[in-house]
């Protein structure tokens, strides 16, 4: 809204004070119309409610018409009569007379007449407004400009506080839950969507431009490779070839517990609260409770290594080198069905409660009905092994050893899109809202529209990784990446722009490397380590929820 449009606005909300309440600005009498008549206030009655002359208008703001500002002796010779010459012309002729007037006055008379009439203009109108259209009008204030508004007096300041009018700001921001920090409470003087608007506003903040606190780390697994990573709440769970999984405080960065059990490496893992699924090369699953390291339950049914699973409620679909796929109960234990049709290792699947899909490497992706143990569509097309899969419900999304990316539909099992551009495996890939993120071996990330077929972004440039991509994610209108080349990048999602190295191992460039990441809201999780002994196995935790009274106590 500009300028003119508030100017507008106001005049309009005065118009209605003036109907409300007297010239003096006080409410009417109860019972009371100040009107004649039909008891309707008349346009002329208003027009002579306000003040035509700037006597006038000191007399309203409370000032002597008459009183003078200057005392430097008695009043010249003729000024009566040239002051009743001055009434007798017409608004335009004292227009052009004061033009004149002021074009022979001296600096300091200038500056007198500006001293008597700026403050005569200088009105609170906020205050003056019934507070609903003292509200409406801070809505089209930018936070930042609320902030301010608030610093102007303690009435404006109410106003600036006002709960409901931060809750539309954090719904303009896409904030829909109002939480206070974990760590400090607003006090109840404090709007808590405001609280909210500012905690995050500091959150995006701290991801985007980060500070010089070192990430916390946390050591484990020895010189073994973490192999999966999952993340709930402030409870991590880091699986590894030492045939263990290990749980850690994501506050402390203590190690809490280790869930021991299998007899070969784990490959893979689903974490839903405090429920943690396991996929070993010892051809079994195993159920966990994270809090207590009980094995809960132990599957038993693939005659190979457990290479990938996707957890959906209450049911978890595993996929073995077997080239088979079994669906879980979790709570039970119990094997419901089994999917066979696949020629070779299953080594990617996807489960949205409804539909199976499952990639190999027979170069196949695979559409099933899980309840019926049918395959609905074979997608034939891929011309090498399949890696990495998307599922929305709508369309699937493959990725394969032939640098291509397919988009499929997953009701007919037609191709829409073959995307090209990569130039080696694409390792991982994440879809939402039909945007994909796609990471590939040969260093880069690319931004894909999946409608059109569009590549919206290629993320690389002069700070592009190094070497093959391991892992992404999105976060907060932000892509994560982790590289070979013992960095992890952040980019803008909407530009395609670098932002910065979130994080860089000391080893980077001569052998360390950051296999898994993870994110939420307020915190990145990094598996790091080596294949030459060059960086010790750890975990890289960085919290972005803190402010900077957080800071120097933490």
């Amino acid at each position: 809204m500009g300028f003119t449009s508030y100017m507008e606005f106001f005049k309009i909300c005065l118009m209605k004070r003036k109907l409300d309440h007297g010239p003096d600005g006080r409410p009417f009498p109860s019972g009371k119309k100040h009107c004649k008549g039909n008891g309707y206030l008349s346009p002329s009655s208003l027009v002579q409610a306000t003040p035509t002359t700037f006597g006038d208008l000191r007399l309203a703001n409370g000032h002597s018409a008459q009183r003078r500002r200057v005392t430097s002796g008695p009043p010249p010779s003729g000024l009566q009569d040239w002051l009743h010459t001055f009434q007798m012309w017409s608004g335009p002729e004292r227009l052009l007379a004061l033009d004149e007037l002021i074009d022979r006055c001296e600096t300091s008379q200038v500056k007198h007449m500006m001293q008597v009439i700026e403050p005569q203009f200088q009105r609170d109108f906020i205050s003056l407004l019934p507070k609903e259209l003292a509200l409406y009008v801070l809505t089209f204030l930018a936070p930042r400009d609320l902030l301010q508004a608030a610093q102007t007096c303690r009435y404006w300041r109410v106003l600036a506080e006002d709960n409901l009018l931060w809750r539309e700001k954090c719904r303009e921001e896409g904030i829909s839950e109002c939480a206070s920090s974990r760590r400090r409470r607003p006090s109840a003087a404090v709007s808590e969507w405001k609280s909210t608007y500012i905690r995050q506003h500091r959150i995006e903040t701290n991801w985007r431009k980060g500070d010089t606190r070192e990430p916390m780390v946390l050591k484990g697994h020895d010189d073994h490779v973490i192999t999966c990573l999952q993340f709930s709440g402030d409870l991590i769970v880091s699986g590894s070839d030492d045939n263990t999984l290990k749980v850690w405080s994501a506050i402390t960065g203590k190690c809490l517990r280790t869930l021991t059990g299998h007899t070969g490496g784990v490959w893979c893992s689903q974490m839903a609260a405090t429920t943690v699924i396991s996929g070993s090369t010892d051809r079994t699953l195993r159920v966990w409770d994270a809090e207590s390291g009980e094995c809960v339950h132990t599957l038993y049914g693939h005659t190979s290594t457990v290479r990938c699973m996707h957890l959906n409620g209450n049911r978890v679909v595993s996929g073995s080198r077997d080239t088979t796929l079994r669906v879980w109960d979790v709570s039970t234990g119990r094997c419901e069905h089994v999917l066979t049709g696949h020629l070779a290792a299953v080594r990617c699947v996807q489960y949205d409660g409804r539909r199976v899909v499952s990639g190999g490497y027979d170069y196949m992706v695979k559409v099933w009905d899980p309840e019926t143990e049918v395959c609905l569509h074979t997608l034939q097309g891929h011309t090498n092994r399949v890696y990495s899969l998307q599922f929305d419900g709508v369309f699937v999304v493959s990725g394969s050893l032939d640098t291509s990316i397919k988009v499929w539909d997953a009701e007919t099992g037609g191709c829409v899109h073959t995307l090209t551009g990569h130039q080696s495996l694409t390792s991982g890939m994440e879809l939402r809202d039909n945007i994909l993120v796609s990471g590939n071996a040969d260093s880069t990330v690319r931004v894909w529209d999946i409608r059109t077929g569009q590549c919206l972004h290629t993320l690389q440039g002069p700070n592009k990784h190094q070497s093959a991509v391991t892992c992404l994610q999105f976060c907060r209108g932000l892509v994560l990446s982790s590289s070979d080349d013992g960095t992890v990048k952040l980019w803008d999602l909407r530009t395609g722009a670098w932002l910065r190295d979130v994080v860089a191992l000391q080893s980077r460039g001569s052998g360390g490397v950051v296999w898994r990441i993870r994110a939420s809201d307020t915190r990145l999780v990094c598996a790091a380590g080596s294949r030459n002994g060059t960086e010790e196995t750890k975990l890289l935790v960085l919290d972005f929820d803190l402010d900077e009274k957080n800071k120097e106590t933490d």
